[in-house]
């Protein structure tokens, strides 16, 4: 079931709370340029009542240059305080969106593996650039637009009473009209707005994931499916844009007719009063324009007021994703992990990805500082669960894992990572040098550490051959290296990182016969006083493990070492026979 959209008042604390009050002393300062801006801009309207009534009609030169003179200064003010507002608010603003954007992708950073597990990488990357875009408006400039609109507003209307009640009353009814048309609107935008982020997450995952797999969508002739797929995304957007557009578009227009409305209003009864000589021409002309000036901020708040609407809805969608608990959440992960030794043990732990469809069943096993455990079993047999929650990846649905006797359920993930080494089945590379690679996994290492770790792995056999060496730029996902070359990045990458527990998920299986062989070599190096769990689907690589554990359907069914289990003829016996005829 979808999550229950946040109320309107959870959304107007929030921003309170978390972005105006940090800002409180700017947005004063914008307060009062913008009040300053629109009391400037006043100075017109109500100069033309004294330019028609005195100085046309009586020829009075020396009000007539007063009247330049005051409208020259408000024109200066103006012009002043708009340049003044726009930069400091706008500037605020993009710095704001650029903080928020930090916070939600160091927030999701942190979410725990599963949570990656069931989201789309595309869908997090379009909420941490997308939803926090439109929060500009309650920094920016709209903010204080709503604020000196109001009070230009406001103001305008004290000048329209003084001139006339009955008059400001007619003007009063059609904008009556306009408000509530207008705030009806406003209650179908913001869940509009809220369904078209959601929409865009969706449509983004789907396209970063086929980005991604660019080469099984050409390899499969799926080119067409997948832009059929693309191009119903994005006209679900348009769906929306459209729903969005077209009650913008009535408000607008409705504050169109509503407008024109009062003006035919005054005009008729303005004119009438002329007649009469009850007002003269330039309370007319005054009165026009003032109403011109109370209209005006009343048809921009609607506008801003849509704005303001998509900023909340961003909002609402931010505070849903920063409410998704961390791994550091948990309230029994108190304690730091003292320096490994490598003593793990598992006591009946069982594991499962949906409920009642366990995935890990009772494992229980335990193993010595330094030791090699191999992991050995079929596909779908729980073995690279099993190394997850080795790695603190998962955590038991019931039962412990123990390291140095300290259940890893209690423990600050952070303390016990640093200490951690991975290599993994997809051996992930990122977009830049094999040097930065190598990095990655601890970037105060030495040059000397680099190089060592680089030909400890039989890095350097292959990047001495390349005319940049290790500053050769790989590709997204390391793509212009082979797969046995990536493998061996990412070995040396667990080399550099010296950790203390390695977890080797499938780490030769993208090797040919020569690179296999090299691979071997650098193991024996970095497996030598580690305690490691080694999954393989070649048996050869873990031949020479302390202890296998064969793990069918969530159990293990035998443990032992590799001529034990040989001797025993039982499944690891039958794994390795029908592996050797191949």
């Amino acid at each position: 079931m979808a999550a229950k959209p946040r109320v309107s008042g959870a959304s107007l604390r929030h921003a309170f709370h978390e972005i105006i009050w940090p800002r409180r002393r700017l947005i004063a300062i914008g307060l009062v340029l913008i009040l300053l801006n629109r009391l400037a801009g006043l100075v017109l309207p109500a100069s033309t009542r004294y330019l028609i009534d005195v100085v046309l009609a009586e020829g009075n030169r020396t009000l007539l240059l007063e009247l330049l003179g005051l409208l020259a200064g408000a024109i200066v003010v103006q012009a002043a305080t708009g340049y003044q507002l726009t930069r400091m608010l706008s500037v605020e603003a993009q710095h704001l969106i650029a903080n928020l954007r930090a916070q939600v992708q160091r927030h999701v950073l942190a979410l725990p593996v599963s949570r990656f597990d069931n989201t789309k990488s595309g869908e997090l990357v379009s909420r941490i650039m997308d939803d926090v875009e439109g929060v500009r408006n309650l920094v920016g400039t709209g903010l204080v637009q709503l604020v000196g609109g109001a009070v230009t507003a406001i103001v305008a209307f004290a000048f329209l009473v003084r001139l006339n009640v009955v008059m400001t009353l007619l003007a009063l009814v059609p904008l009556a009209g306009f408000a509530f048309v207008s705030a009806r609107a406003f209650a179908t935008l913001r869940p509009a707005f809220r369904e078209r982020g959601r929409i865009r997450a969706e449509v983004t995952g789907r396209l970063t994931e086929a980005l991604g797999g660019i080469r099984v969508i050409k390899g499969f002739h799926a080119v067409e499916k997948e832009a059929e797929v693309f191009e119903q995304g994005v006209m679900r957007i348009f769906d929306n844009v459209r729903t969005t557009l077209t009650t913008s578009s009535a408000v607008t227009s409705l504050g169109t007719f509503f407008v024109g409305l009062a003006s035919v209003l005054i005009m008729g009864y303005g004119g009438h009063l002329i007649l009469e000589g009850r007002l003269t021409v330039g309370e007319l002309f005054s009165f026009t324009l003032f109403l011109g000036f109370m209209i005006a901020p009343i048809i921009q708040i609607a506008n801003i007021g849509t704005q303001l609407t998509e900023a909340f809805a961003g909002l609402d969608r931010t505070a849903d994703l920063l409410a998704w608990p961390t791994e550091e959440d948990d309230p029994e992960r108190t304690v730091d992990m003292p320096p490994v030794e490598g003593h793990v043990r598992f006591e009946d732990v069982w594991f499962s990805y949906e409920p009642d469809k366990p995935v890990l069943r009772g494992i229980d096993f335990e193993v010595e500082p330094g030791t090699i455990v191999a992991l050995v079993g079929s596909s779908g047999s729980g073995k690279s669960t099993l190394a997850g929650l080795a790695a603190s990846f998962l955590t038991p649905d019931r039962g412990r894992v123990l390291v140095d006797g300290v259940d890893l359920r209690t423990v600050r993930l952070a303390t016990y990572r640093d200490q951690l080494g991975l290599v993994l089945q997809d051996d992930f590379l990122f977009d830049g040098t094999i040097r930065e690679n190598l990095l990655f996994a601890r970037p105060d290492a030495t040059e000397d550490e680099v190089l060592e770790a680089a030909r400890r792995a039989y890095v350097t056999e292959f990047t001495d051959r390349f005319e940049d060496g290790l500053d050769t730029v790989i590709g997204e996902r390391g793509v212009k290296l082979s797969g046995g070359q990536r493998q061996r990045v990412t070995i040396a990458r667990a080399i550099l990182a010296r950790p203390r527990i390695l977890v080797l998920d499938e780490a030769t299986s993208s090797l040919d016969t020569e690179s296999e062989a090299y691979i071997q070599q650098s193991l024996q190096g970095l497996l030598e006083g580690r305690t490691t769990f080694v999954i393989a689907h070649r048996l050869s690589t873990i031949q020479r493990a302390d202890v296998i554990l064969v793990i069918e359907d969530g159990c293990i069914v035998e443990r032992g070492r590799h001529d034990e289990l040989m001797a025993a003829h039982g499944r690891y016996h039958q794994l390795y026979t029908v592996q050797a005829r191949i």
